[in-house]
């Protein structure tokens, strides 16, 4: 067994290739939408990020949202790029928005309580525009407690669940400490 590597602040299965310096998209080719970022707050690239007021703007996804995309970071135009993908871009700025694209892997920001990570699981947007592990759908009572047996007769209405769908599915394994880190992983399409 080896030592796990540490990419950024979460730790990584060495059997994975490195992840890119200074590129979000690791490989394939997503659809890119240059849009208006709105707010800069947690706008960091590698989060994900939604509807703003107007269809051309967008700012960070929260938790359960439906995000639009993924702030990308080398398509950017030199004069709205970060410094670096750890930069959080500014107000105004014309940002790259990676869509999804057959087979698209980029690397996202996993959030500080993600946990530990499997290749192969799915992610779901959470707080401040980053994933954690998708978890499965139950039925739950008004007191949080599952049910269990026939007595009970929950209805589910909508077809998002409460975390959101999927947006990505995990192309390593990577284990969260106190911090979060990044991930590679394909977008869903």
């Amino acid at each position: 067994m080896t030592t796990p590597v540490a990419y950024g602040s979460a730790t990584a299965d060495p059997g994975v290739g490195p992840q890119p310096i200074g590129a979000i998209v690791v490989s394939g080719q997503p659809d890119i939408q240059y849009l208006n970022l709105e707010t800069a707050t947690n706008c960091y690239p590698g989060r994900l990020v939604t509807k703003g007021t107007h269809d051309n703007d967008v700012a960070v996804c929260g938790a359960g949202g439906v995000p639009v995309g993924v702030l990308g970071y080398e398509q950017a135009s030199k004069k709205d790029r970060p410094a670096t993908r750890a930069t959080i871009y500014v107000a105004d700025a014309q940002v790259p928005v990676l869509k999804r694209g057959k087979g698209a892997t980029v690397i996202l920001y996993l959030s500080a309580d993600a946990a530990t990570i499997v290749k192969g699981d799915k992610l779901v947007c959470a707080a401040a525009g980053c994933v954690t592990k998708a978890t499965a759908a139950k039925f739950a009572t008004s007191t949080a407690a599952a049910v269990l047996g026939g007595t009970a007769s929950p209805t589910i209405a909508g077809s998002i669940p409460t975390e959101g769908l999927p947006v990505a599915t995990a192309e390593e394994s990577a284990t969260v400490v106190d911090v979060g880190g990044w991930i590679m992983a394909t977008l869903e399409s």
